[in-house]
């Protein structure tokens, strides 16, 4: 069991931090819309910015062990957590939208669901293109 658990480290502990990452845009969003009466794709907004600086941390310290170093490869490398999470942001929006305007699912039930595709996506895109390379130590 415990070698199990070991092998497949890296996988649980991005599922413990993307739920703790998803709670923390869920919760943001709930408290932006219901609490503060903003707009459904602003508060969506919102709960992006603070959820994605979330998992940037965590991933990069916990699940992907990072070994960026220099300034240079950690800007590089939070540039490019940016990047893929703008896109995966497009994706969320679009989803929002249709579940929530063209299908008229309840925004909350909607949010949920986007959320897990977007877990799996961000997933993907951490270990093939940001953190793909964590053996590998930059110059200083």
């Amino acid at each position: 069991m415990i070698g199990l658990i070991k092998k497949n480290k890296e996988i649980i502990m991005y599922l413990i931090f993307g739920v703790l990452t998803t709670v923390v845009n869920i919760l943001t969003y709930a408290f932006s819309t219901r609490i503060l009466d903003i707009n459904e794709y602003i508060s969506n907004i919102i709960a992006w910015v603070l959820s994605v600086l979330f998992a940037y941390v965590t991933n990069r310290k916990y699940v992907f062990d990072s070994k960026a170093e220099s300034k240079s490869a950690k800007v590089k490398e939070m540039l490019s957590f940016y990047a893929c999470r703008l896109v995966t942001f497009g994706i969320d929006m679009a989803l929002m939208y249709v579940m929530i305007d063209l299908i008229k699912t309840d925004d909350m039930i909607a949010k949920v669901i986007v959320n897990f595709v977007i877990i799996v996506i961000n997933y993907i895109f951490s270990k093939l293109i940001i953190f793909k390379n964590k053996e590998v130590r930059s110059e200083k």
